[in-house]
């Protein structure tokens, strides 16, 4: 028999990124009564998917030559772009579980209820998008804005799953969300920081 079985893992992650993407406010419905494990949702959710920017930004470096900015070409050796690729991915890995203990941590203080798994639904699924996106960085100079708007998508997924998931006041959301945004961005920070150095070890700047 070929092709992919209705009931199988892959027929479900597709199906459930569609929906997620065109139907998020009934999907945060459907994924809320769903039982769940941390670990689960990290196999069968978030190291394939988060795996897209990581092996897209590597095949993307290695094909087009490496990084040019205002005609100025920045060409980084193999380990370093290999070494950028593993890092980012494993600090993605991390930074995944440690948001949902900021969205744990912080939902009593706006109406809600914590709990532990439901505050990993909220960080797993809502970085569906920023991931998926992520596959436009085989386009190293082009890829970075449609990737940007992948994770101004995800943003949105955010608000849309935290009221839901974790039973936080509706008036409250947007302060909610704003908490959880702060961490975000110190997230991306440590990441954007992290990789930096990394793929810096090696490789010429070339003009032209």
């Amino acid at each position: 028999m070929s092709g992919v079985e209705p009931e199988s893992p892959a027929h479900h992650v597709v199906t459930r990124v569609l929906n997620l993407l065109l139907h998020p406010q009934e999907t945060w419905e459907a994924i809320d009564p769903e039982p769940a494990t941390v670990e689960g949702l990290y196999k069968g959710w978030v190291l394939p998917l988060a795996a897209v920017p990581a092996v897209a930004r590597l095949i993307g470096l290695m094909s087009f030559g490496g990084i040019q900015i205002f005609g100025v070409r920045y060409q980084p050796s193999f380990v370093a772009i290999l070494g950028d690729a593993v890092t980012s991915y494993a600090l993605t890995l991390v930074s995944v579980y440690l948001l949902a203990l900021v969205i744990d941590q912080f939902a009593t203080q706006f109406g809600g209820e914590r709990s532990r798994i439901q505050a990993f639904k909220v960080a797993a699924y809502s970085g569906t998008a920023a991931w998926l996106a992520g596959v436009f960085l085989l386009l190293p100079a082009q890829g970075g804005l449609l990737a940007l708007l992948g994770a101004f998508y995800s943003l949105y997924l955010l608000y849309q799953g935290l009221p839901r998931l974790m039973r936080s006041n509706p008036n409250l959301t947007l302060n909610y969300f704003a908490v959880t945004l702060v961490a975000i961005c110190i997230r991306a920070l440590i990441i954007g920081s992290v990789t930096s150095r990394v793929i810096n070890f090696g490789g010429p700047v070339r003009i032209g």
